[in-house]
């Protein structure tokens, strides 16, 4: 049988010829397995649910800090809770193993508490599944109902505190370090903003959104020139002109003291007649040089129409002859001297344009360079700016969020089900057990029967017949209902008929 394929039908066959070994290992197996639950000691499971519940202000408002996965927070906090400083308390507190305390090392008896400690994350609905996990269990299995329960409380609320007081010194130690570097932003921004304010004063006027100012300025300064040129061209003339005049004036004076013929008085008419020709010709009748000349034509035709009456008191003049310049030579030497005053002036302030000039000339020249170096220090301030601005608000947003965590207003730990007391063991499950134990029993005579037939080298069938002696099936004789004893002896002799068949044709060949 081990050589040949088997068959359903030899699955069968051995299961009728060894159903009672099977039944009876079955039956026992089940009582056995239960027996032995018995004398395992029993173990009380105590669980608790706890949900997460979100912040109460929209996180739009308040953006929370904490952005660490909330079951990889988990984690790490179950490796905080369930560490030797924090189990070895609750073992003191709740007299935990007492018959092992002082025979069994402490760290054995944590790891004995820490595999009695189990915290399974809720699994999240598919709607939900976005918004991170939505809770945890706490299970806590002791020999003792009342022990459980107070142990997963105890657990529990160290889960709790621990969420709190993480998610508080998070927030804390954020905003102090946004703090820091609040500060050192502002010492950045306060150093740039000293640079600039020391570039602006030293190059006042050449910066770049001055550069148009500079421009219309220069433009206007040349205006400026140009007319204070033409002025000063004018002054010039004007002065040129009025010394011709006076040196006529002097001249014809002069004359009239040495006591000259009044002819004098007609020449000096005609001098002024063409002096006012050469004025009229260049500006209008209300030019002050123009009116002058006319005033003093008008006074030279009064001299020479009382020339006759002078000269009869030629002897009184001779007497009281004055040292004194006519009115008409005094205002001439006074108009000098304002046109000289002109000259001076209008020079100095076309010295003043042409200097202002060449400054405004060196800004427009220079803005290139210093709007570069500008643009330097406004690009660093600006940097420095937005840091500080970034930062400042961070630092708001952090303030808010510590605060809102110091008044338990953020994402919370909530006991939805508080840890119950257990009515019943969780662990040995014996009715669990004595089904183990049935199953287990058939199994085992399932396995025996099995291994019984393999070593069993007996001939049971006809293909056992046909495989062992290798020999073909000459007749078949059908079955006839006998007793059992009878069943039994007619097939050792088909067996034997079978055999001796098989060995005369054998000789006969």
């Amino acid at each position: 049988m081990t050589e040949r394929e088997l068959t359903v039908a030899d699955y069968m066959a051995m299961l009728r010829r060894r159903w009672v070994l099977i039944v009876v290992l079955g039956v026992v197996g089940g009582p056995i397995a239960y027996g032995v639950s018995r004398f395992l000691p029993d173990r009380y499971k105590s669980e608790t649910l706890v949900l997460v519940e979100r912040p109460s202000v929209p996180e739009k408002i308040v953006e929370s800090l904490d952005t660490e996965d909330l079951s990889q927070r988990l984690s790490s906090m179950e490796q905080q809770i369930l560490s030797r400083s924090r189990l070895e308390p609750i073992i003191n507190q709740f007299d935990l193993y007492s018959n092992d305390i002082h025979k069994v090392p402490m760290e054995d008896l944590v790891a004995r508490l820490q595999k009695a400690i189990d915290v399974t994350p809720v699994r999240p609905m598919a709607e939900t599944q976005s918004r991170g996990l939505p809770g945890f269990y706490v299970n806590v299995t002791l020999e003792n109902a009342r022990t459980a329960q107070q142990v997963c409380t105890a657990v529990t609320s160290m889960f709790i505190e621990e969420n709190l007081r993480s998610r508080q010194r998070h927030s804390e130690d954020t905003t102090q370090f946004l703090v820091s570097q609040l500060a050192e932003a502002k010492a950045n921004l306060d150093e740039q903003d000293a640079k600039l304010a020391a570039f602006k004063g030293r190059y006042l006027g050449r910066l770049p959104d001055q550069e148009q100012m500079n421009m219309n300025l220069l433009g206007n300064m040349t205006s400026q020139l140009d007319a204070a040129t033409q002025s000063l061209a004018r002054a010039q003339q004007d002065k040129s002109f009025t010394e011709a005049i006076l040196a006529q004036q002097v001249a014809a004076w002069q004359a009239s003291q040495a006591g000259r013929s009044p002819e004098t008085l007609e020449q000096q008419l005609a001098a002024s007649q063409t002096q006012l020709a050469a004025l009229q010709s260049r500006y209008t009748d209300d030019y002050p040089d123009v009116i002058k000349v006319k005033h003093d034509i008008a006074t030279l035709k009064k001299q020479i129409a009382t020339s006759d009456a002078q000269k009869a008191n030629t002897d009184t003049s001779k007497t009281q002859k004055s040292t004194l310049e006519p009115r008409e030579i005094a205002q001439l030497r006074a108009t000098l001297h304002n046109l000289d005053q002109v000259i001076e002036e209008k020079a100095r302030e076309q010295e003043q344009i042409k200097q202002a000039i060449k400054v405004y000339e060196d800004r427009v020249q220079s803005s290139p360079a210093v709007e570069q170096q500008f643009k330097e220090l406004t690009r660093g301030y600006q940097t420095a700016l937005d840091s500080y601005n970034g930062l400042l608000r961070k630092r708001d947003e952090s303030a808010m969020a510590a605060e809102l965590e110091r008044k338990q207003e953020g994402e919370q730990f909530r006991v939805l089900d508080p840890a119950n007391l257990p009515d019943k063991p969780s662990f040995p499950n014996r009715p669990l057990y004595a089904a183990g134990g049935l199953g287990g029993g058939l199994a085992l005579g399932l396995a025996i029967a099995f291994l019984l037939e393999m070593k069993d080298s007996s001939l049971k069938t006809e293909r056992d017949v046909e495989f062992e002696l290798r020999l073909p099936v000459l007749a078949m004789i059908p079955q006839i209902e006998t007793t059992p004893a009878g069943k039994a002896m007619k097939n050792e002799e088909l067996v034997l008929a079978r055999v001796g068949a098989g060995s005369g044709e054998s000789g006969r060949a």
